[in-house]
């Protein structure tokens, strides 16, 4: 029934992302109270560049991407339609040897599609999850979990993979909420954060979660803790990323761009899972550390989330140009 063991098996909602590339210039940025904005015309016709289309993405297939092309015995565990856009998604997770044996076909449903609004180096996506059926199936037991972004109906769908890690105790879960992980809070999800050995989001994401304006992030960083993560990270952008290991807080910095950034769709997928495979491949939190920043390097030098991700010998390669300045310092 099994055959090679499973490194990691990455649960998440997959879909289609089409780039559409703005220029016009009645396009700008604006800030307010609210953060920053893409504002245009209401009721214009606004020409766009281009549009870019990229099948099998989303939080967890580009994880299960990272790590297979990294070198880990990749899975995917998720939902595609019946359609020629799903397809199309299992021909590319296939082309990158990701597992897909437990991504579930939906029959008569679509399979998720998603419009990216890319201006400049950055993105605002339009999303629409389609509402499939979540129902955990059995699987082989992987060595890690990767769970992300589920849709606003599978409550009960965390409550079982809950169970499952209640039933299988070696297995390790690395958790990267999404959107509505996030707001369901800490209560309802308290069964998968006290299970969690890495748990990782962007700062402002630990703030929500939190519920708190605070920016000191040894204190977000030990809330956080104190709900059962072995590990917590916080990412902040191109200002680097933070560590927590229940002992020591460590800040490392962004891996430094060769040129300039073309497009950051995916860049923090990529730290995520990076550190994950580093760990998963028996590498120690702080050079799991050092391995995360260097894949959201690659990929923002592409459009999309998985152009750009590299290979072990490529990330080794980048690993030993960096300058000497790269490196973790604790704080």
């Amino acid at each position: 029934m099994f055959g090679k063991p499973i490194d990691i098996i990455s649960i998440g909602d997959t879909t289609t992302d089409a780039f559409i590339h703005l220029k016009d210039p009645h396009i700008h940025c604006t800030v307010d109270k609210y953060g920053e904005e893409i504002c245009m015309p209401f009721g214009a016709k606004i020409p766009f560049e281009s549009v870019t289309v990229v099948k099998a993405v989303g939080n967890a297939a580009n994880a299960a991407v990272s790590a297979a092309r990294l070198g880990l015995h990749s899975a995917l565990l998720s939902n595609l339609g019946d359609d020629q856009n799903g397809r199309d998604c299992l021909v590319e997770l296939k082309k990158d040897k990701v597992e897909t044996s437990n991504v579930k076909i939906n029959k008569n449903k679509p399979s998720n599609y998603h419009f990216v609004l890319w201006y400049d180096t950055d993105r605002t996506i339009l999303i629409n999850h389609i509402e499939y059926e979540y129902k955990l199936p059995k699987f082989q037991e992987p060595k890690w979990i990767y769970l992300t972004s589920l849709p606003p109906n599978t409550r009960m769908y965390h409550s079982e993979i809950a169970d499952y890690l209640d039933e299988h105790p070696n297995v390790k879960l690395a958790f990267q909420p999404g959107t509505f992980q996030i707001s369901l809070g800490v209560d309802e999800l308290k069964r998968i954060y006290a299970r969690t050995e890495l748990f990782i989001v962007n700062l402002e994401e630990a703030q929500t979660i939190l519920q708190t304006d605070n920016r000191d992030i040894k204190a977000l960083l030990k809330k956080l803790a104190s709900y059962g993560p072995e590990l917590v990270a916080i990412t902040d952008g191109t200002n680097g990323a933070y560590l927590f290991d229940g002992d020591h807080y460590y800040f490392m910095p962004m891996y430094p761009d060769p040129k300039p950034p073309y497009e950051r769709t995916g860049c923090g997928d990529a730290w995520a899972s990076t550190f994950v495979t580093a760990l998963a491949l028996g590498r120690p939190p702080l050079e799991a550390l050092v391995w995360a920043p260097i894949n959201p390097m690659s990929v923002a030098q592409f459009i999309g989330a998985q152009e750009g991700l590299l290979t072990r010998e490529q990330l080794t390669w980048w690993l030993e140009k960096a300058p000497a300045e790269y490196k973790p310092r604790e704080i």
